[in-house]
């Protein structure tokens, strides 16, 4: 709905003075007079003291003035569209609309230059719960997160996990993610292949396991062995492991516990 539209609904269609024209329009009464001054924009009428007063007719050639102004346009060129006549108006108004269409062009790629800076500036804010249910879906679960903190809310690598943590972003949390698919991937398929638990390929895995943790807090070989131990006592733990492939909670259990021992 156009401004003068509005006006006409709250009964403001008579004319209107500088100052409520200022308002309406939200320009300065500088402005006005400026446009009066060099012919834009001459009030059709005046108080019997002297004083401005815009008519509807003034208001819609004031709404066109503004349009083009906001749109980059001089005043010279908006004069020229204003008093513009017969075919010479619809060439005016072709090569204008042109203008505009190119303007419009250079908006949209400037939108999507501040879309691509507003993207990259907030992939490197820290993750918030929201990213994280998004990115984990339902292996993100606040209900385990406040069970740890309870469990483990007093401890040193609590304490190391949360400032390890705090500032990761997005990306860096969708890299954990690739990182743990890949590992349970190829601990998956060592199970099904039957690969022995003190070999060389399981002490590998048994070593990706234990940078995985070393990431959020200092995991050495003991306490590694000491998660490998919850990973059989905790049904949570072992059914995310058998859903892998059955029997491997047990397999990375003695595969952590062998490399342990080899490398103690």
């Amino acid at each position: 709905m156009t401004k003068i539209a509005r006006l006409s609904q709250t009964g403001l269609m008579e004319a209107l003075t500088v100052g409520q024209v200022a308002e309406t329009f939200g320009v300065t009464v500088r402005t006005l007079h400026h446009y009066d001054e060099v012919g834009l924009l001459h009030p059709s009428e005046r108080t019997p003291a002297g004083y401005r007063l815009y008519t509807a007719g003034d208001l819609e050639r004031l709404s066109t003035i503004v349009v083009y102004r906001r749109l980059g346009f001089r005043l010279e060129e908006i004069g020229e569209l204003l008093a513009a006549e017969g075919a010479e108006v619809i060439d005016h108004l072709r090569r204008q609309r042109d203008e505009v269409r190119s303007r419009l062009a250079e908006m949209a790629d400037l939108v999507d230059a501040i879309d691509r800076r507003l993207e990259a500036e907030m992939k490197d804010q820290p993750a918030t719960t929201e990213d994280l249910k998004e990115l984990f879906g339902d292996g993100y679960n606040e209900d385990y997160q406040a069970e740890a903190q309870e469990r483990w809310g007093d401890t040193d690598k609590w304490a190391q996990s949360q400032q390890r943590t705090k500032d990761m972003t997005p990306a860096q949390w969708a890299e954990v993610k690739a990182e743990t698919e890949g590992f349970e991937s190829d601990l998956g398929a060592a199970v099904r292949a039957g690969t022995p638990v003190d070999g060389d390929a399981a002490a590998a895995l048994a070593e990706r396991h234990r940078a995985s943790i070393d990431r959020f807090y200092d995991c050495d070989h003991e306490f590694q062995v000491c998660l490998a131990q919850m990973y059989l006592s905790d049904p949570r733990f072992t059914a995310h492991y058998e859903d892998i492939e059955p029997g491997t909670a047990q397999w990375l259990h003695d595969a952590i516990v062998s490399n342990a021992a080899n490398a103690g």
